[in-house]
């Protein structure tokens, strides 16, 4: 067996081809490679990740990357593609399993993602991840590692590129105009991209899979429109209709503005997937009942400043939620620093969350300001410079939600530090020398080695940056400034 019969063999496997359509499909496979002939070899133990590197190799050796002037990802992606079904055929299984249960709707759909390398599994597994404790229960650190480098010659390349080679399509990474794209230099491939279109609140959405997920099935759904993000009354709405739709699944949306947003704010999308994210089991600061007793609200203990809403009914849950996003967004308080507007320039906005638990349909609102001061010019609910040594980026819904996603360079930063605590000499990396010599004074901590003792203080540092995005803090005096905001927002029955 060769390797085109190899991966054929896996299409016929992932019902993707039938026996008829073997001839066909092999030499469609042998175009693209440029070869006819291939060595016999003893394949049997192959994955399919093994096969498509393999092809890739014979194709790279061969000239053939550099004839179709692609890059070596755009090749593997394209291979991925002819194990992925068609759009329709994709389409009409998750909508006939999710008569049956949603559950094996998306199990299904993301079984089929994690067969064609859409979720690179492989790549995600290089992330460095571990839990800490904290105050507020435990944290989740991420060391992001899964995104590829690109070869020299693919930088090259793009930087010589005529702009005309960077055209306007797809808009974005999120638009629906990239399922199937085969992609350029100076963009991802994506031959191998597929969504689950659906109606929602009267638009047409799309669901697909992160390709770098930092949680279980971690979900993009995506407005088929590309337009901003706006959080508004449409939002929670859109927010507690999937939840209706996937009930095993959370869904949130960063905040529409920046600092306090996440990456991409022209396009309109949430994130969400089947986990249990540290947020989701904060324990409860204060809980107030409210008016007709169906809904209560909660007030998180959590770095950030998060009102949980908690009830059988998604429509009493938006227009509360609504109450909350129009009080917040002419909020002041000259003590504590929040400002809602500067002239005309709004600076508050939500982070909103939605999921179903015991029975509930439950909406955190997490609020958020991105002013800025002379001392804090990135933004004083944001990250403070103290700290941009282990994160700087914007606080967008994922570390809301306590799941820390920290630059690749730690990884290596932090072996540093281990060898300085360890063997002493010079500091290392001078962006952490104040951090590294207050740890110096602290090591070792009882019963702990090097490696935890690091992560610890990671973990110590992350708390301290969602602290840092809280606009009302944890003192007495904040606190009672919170309640006094929910007492004034919300129709308050009586407080537990």
């Amino acid at each position: 067996m060769d390797l085109v019969s190899r991966f054929s063999a896996f299409a016929m496997t992932s019902g993707v081809i039938e026996e008829i359509d073997r001839i066909w499909f092999e030499n469609e496979l042998r175009a693209l490679i440029g070869r006819d002939d291939l060595d016999v070899v003893d394949l049997d133990e192959l994955t399919v990740f093994s096969v498509v590197e393999r092809l890739a190799d014979v194709s790279e050796c061969s000239g053939r990357l550099e004839a179709l002037d692609w890059t070596r990802d755009m090749f593997e992606t394209k291979l991925y593609g002819f194990l992925t079904p068609k759009p329709s055929v994709l389409q009409k299984e998750f909508e006939s399993l999710s008569q049956i249960d949603s559950r094996q709707a998306t199990d299904t759909f993301y079984r089929r993602c994690l067969e064609n390398n859409q979720v690179k599994t492989r790549e995600i597994a290089k992330n460095s991840h571990f839990n800490v404790p904290s105050r507020y229960g435990e944290m989740t650190i991420t060391i992001n590692l899964s995104k590829p480098e690109k070869n020299p010659r693919e930088i090259a390349k793009l930087a010589n590129l005529p702009k005309k080679a960077t055209e306007d399509f797809p808009k974005c990474a999120l638009c629906i105009e990239n399922e199937g794209y085969l992609g350029r230099i100076d963009y991802p491939a994506r031959s191998n991209h597929r969504v689950i279109r659906f109606d929602l609140e009267q638009e047409k959405w799309a669901m697909q899979y992160s390709p770098y997920a930092y949680f279980n099935e971690h979900s993009i759904f995506l407005n088929e429109t590309h337009q901003n993000m706006v959080i508004d009354k449409g939002a929670f709405k859109k927010l507690l209709s999937i939840v209706q739709k996937l009930p095993h699944y959370f869904v949130g949306s960063n905040a529409d503005l920046p600092i306090v947003g996440g990456s991409i704010l022209n396009h309109e999308h949430f994130q969400g997937g089947r986990a249990a994210m540290p947020m989701e089991n904060a324990a409860i600061r204060q809980s107030y009942s409210l008016a007709g007793g169906a809904i209560t609200a909660h007030i998180l203990e959590w770095p950030m400043s998060v009102i949980r809403l908690v009830g059988g009914s998604p429509n009493e849950l938006v227009e509360l939620s609504v109450k909350v996003l129009e009080a917040w967004n002419v909020y002041d308080n000259s003590d504590l620093e929040i400002v809602s507007h500067t002239g005309n320039v709004r600076h508050h906005t939500i982070t909103p969350i939605a999921r179903f638990r015991d029975g509930n349909y439950e909406m955190d609102l997490v609020l958020r300001d991105n002013h800025t001061t002379a001392e804090h010019p990135d933004g004083l609910f944001h990250p403070h410079k103290a700290h941009h040594h282990i994160k700087k980026e914007n606080i967008g819904l994922i570390e809301v939600m306590g799941v820390a996603i920290l630059p690749a360079r730690l990884k290596r930063e932090l072996a540093e530090i281990k060898n300085y605590l360890i063997n002493g000499g010079a500091l290392p990396t001078a962006i952490h020398q104040s951090w590294t010599a207050t740890l110096k004074a602290t090591y070792p901590r009882s019963n702990e080695s090097i490696e935890r003792f690091l992560e610890l203080a990671v973990g110590e540092k992350f708390v301290a940056v969602l602290e840092d995005c809280g606009v009302f803090k944890t003192d007495a005096a904040s606190q009672m400034a919170f309640q006094h905001f929910v007492r004034n927002t919300l129709p308050i029955n009586e407080a537990k």
